[in-house]
């Protein structure tokens, strides 16, 4: 018994651990997004929760699960309208991460997201096809519930998948990045000042973006510069803030979003995230894997350099053999 109490501390305290520290980012995460909620309380056009839920899959494993479903319990059981239908969105919003990190997992998706593919399988597969679960799911079970009128499917729907969608292009590779930041050392202080003014440059857009001029796309070029100079390190947390600033501007309807209906805001929104997201993190794949690249040539050009500096101060030196009929012609040629 001993023994047994002993393999569970050394073996399962951790996971345990690990889920309820899953568990309690989900809900904290969801605290924040349900700020910006659209429809009846629980339905964001920005859902973090997602983004944090399958992050933890691609950092520990599939093992963090129930993590996710206590988290999902926790933020659904006061807003659901019955407790079997929090347990049918509960299972759809842990279904959904899970079904994204399988489909990542198959597609070979690294953590890194130094490749072009990496960010590819992300975008697509991860939140666009994984979330069409939960957003199915949920919108599904409001209407069977009869919480939500049939005829607010598609909008509810569209806001729900949007929200989850965009927590895994937003948060998830902040998160991953996050992971392997380390303080940079031996950076120049211009290029200190550059980050200093990076950030700044973020916070003067997002003023413009929430404000009623439609200038949306003045965080395009943020973005480029982002990924150019400082890769998904700079390019993940500028995409999060540039459609931070663009749901808060969807959900006070400043700027574009002004004068149309939550449909069509929904679908502006998306396009726009998505499109932040696709740039910023394609961008910043392609210039990780030219610096790659670059690293790669140069380290060759090195062990070349080195190997024929080897080779021409190296004592040896070729030595012709001579023949035993060379040498007998040698010995009976006159003097």
């Amino acid at each position: 018994m001993a023994v047994a109490r002993h393999t569970w501390a050394r073996r399962g305290g951790p996971v345990a651990l690990e889920i309820c520290v899953v568990a309690a980012l989900y809900y904290g995460s969801a605290e924040i997004g349900l700020l910006q909620q659209q429809v009846r309380g629980q339905v964001t056009p920005l859902w973090p929760p997602s983004g944090i839920a399958l992050a933890s899959l691609l950092l520990r494993g599939p093992r963090v699960w129930p993590g996710i479903a206590l988290g999902a319990f926790l933020v659904n059981v006061t807003l659901g309208p019955s407790l079997l239908a929090v347990l049918a969105i509960v299972s759809g919003n842990t279904l959904a991460p899970v079904c994204s990190y399988a489909l990542l997992r198959r597609a070979g998706f690294r953590g890194e997201m130094n490749r072009l593919r990496d960010v590819l399988a992300l975008i697509f597969l991860g939140a666009f096809t994984g979330m069409l679960v939960s957003a199915t799911t949920g919108t599904g079970t409001l209407v069977v519930t009869g919480a939500l009128d049939a005829g607010d499917f598609w909008s509810t729907w569209s806001v729900w998948w949007t929200g989850d969608a965009m927590g895994v292009l937003a948060v998830t590779p902040v998160v991953l990045v996050l992971r392997r930041a380390r303080l940079p050392t031996g950076a120049s202080p211009s290029r200190w000042a550059e980050a200093i003014l990076l950030l700044a440059v973020t916070v003067f857009v997002g003023f413009v973006e929430t404000s009623s001029t439609p200038l949306l796309f003045l965080g395009f070029p943020l973005l480029i510069w982002a990924a150019f100079r400082f890769q998904l390190a700079g390019a993940a947390p500028c995409a999060l803030a540039v459609s931070t600033f663009a749901i808060i501007a969807a959900a006070q309807k400043a700027g574009p979003f002004a004068g149309h209906d939550l449909f069509t805001n929904m679908i502006t929104l998306q396009a726009f995230n998505g499109s932040a997201s696709l740039t910023a993190l394609l961008l910043g794949a392609v210039v990780s894997e030219r610096a790659q690249t670059e690293r790669e040539i140069a380290l060759a050009c090195r062990q070349l350099a080195e190997l024929a500096t080897k080779i021409a101060t190296s004592d040896r030196r070729p030595t012709l053999g001579v023949t035993g009929g060379e040498q007998e012609i040698r010995d009976t040629a006159p003097k």
